[in-house]
């Protein structure tokens, strides 16, 4: 006979919270959590023992420290966590794993001991600080290796002027990052434009669809399940950073919030895949020899 009640609903782990049960974690120096009574979010500093108890001291993005008690009642990635003090074992353990993959951030083996090659003819140019910094942070070993240096276009209006100052060539490429490269935008149009031009051939243009490189960080690593949506008008940045509840009256407040978020960034695995795909293709392009 079936059972006309179906399984047991009491089976399985039904007490659990919602958002699931707590993972411990170890406190390692770095790891951006957030304190669920507070509200607060920094970057583990240290670890202590005070009073008899383990304190967790996390600082946050405008360098203000903050003592908590280690263990339950932190969010990682928005998960709840319990922090134990790191380990001498797991740090062993850690520095040996480290040694062994031997990974750079954007996920490349790494060079030992490799210095800077002389600089190469070609280039990968980008529209602005942020992006610049964003692609030193993740990419900035592999590029190091190569030689290949990162320039600023200060905004893409003048593309098409700046590949015939460059004047590239078989031996000297050109690779361009174009923020909100997206069907029937100015950046579509400008670029289409440049890809016209008889030197283009020695020329990569990519670009990934966000409005800025800032979308390109996975929310996840602010805690956040998706980016503000800015409506069309206002000055994009400071809407983002008031949404985020972040000062944003001036570009100072902007650099620093840039900090914070860049800051969140540990490897390539916390970019969106778009981003990744356009860079890895443009230091490909500049780097791999090709026929003509």
């Amino acid at each position: 006979m079936s059972d006309r009640y179906g399984t047991d609903v009491l089976s399985g782990d039904w007490r659990a919270p919602r958002g699931g049960r707590a993972v411990p974690t170890e406190a390692e120096s770095g790891l951006v959590v957030e304190d669920v009574q507070t509200g607060f979010v920094g970057a583990v500093v240290r670890v202590e023992k005070a009073g008899g108890m383990q304190v967790l001291h996390l600082e946050d993005r405008h360098g203000r420290t903050k003592g908590f008690p280690l263990g339950p009642g932190f969010l990682l990635d928005g998960k709840p966590v319990i922090l134990t003090p790191p380990t001498a074992e797991s740090r062993q353990a850690l520095a040996q794993a480290r040694a062994a993959t031997s990974r750079t951030a954007s996920g490349s083996r790494a060079v030992a001991h490799a210095p800077a090659r002389v600089a190469a003819g070609s280039r990968i140019f980008v529209e602005g600080r942020h992006d610049a910094e964003l692609v030193e942070k993740i990419w900035g070993d592999d590029l190091r290796v190569e030689g290949v240096v990162v320039e600023l276009l200060e905004g893409v209006d003048d593309l098409s002027a700046v590949i015939r100052d460059f004047a590239p060539s078989r031996d000297r490429r050109m690779g361009v990052l174009v923020d909100h490269l997206v069907p029937g935008t100015k950046e579509d149009r400008i670029v289409r434009a440049a890809e016209k031009l008889p030197q283009s051939r020695w020329v990569r243009i990519l670009g990934h669809p966000y409005v800025d490189v800032w979308q390109s960080v996975r929310p996840a690593r602010l805690g956040l399940t998706a980016w503000p949506v800015i409506e069309r008008g206002r000055p994009w940045k400071e809407s983002v950073l008031a949404e985020l509840g972040w000062a944003h009256r001036n570009q100072a407040d902007v650099a620093r919030g840039w900090k914070q978020i860049l800051g969140s960034v540990r490897s390539y695995g916390d970019l969106e895949p778009m981003l990744l795909a356009s860079v890895e293709e443009l230091i490909d392009f500049v780097t791999v020899p090709q026929e003509d």
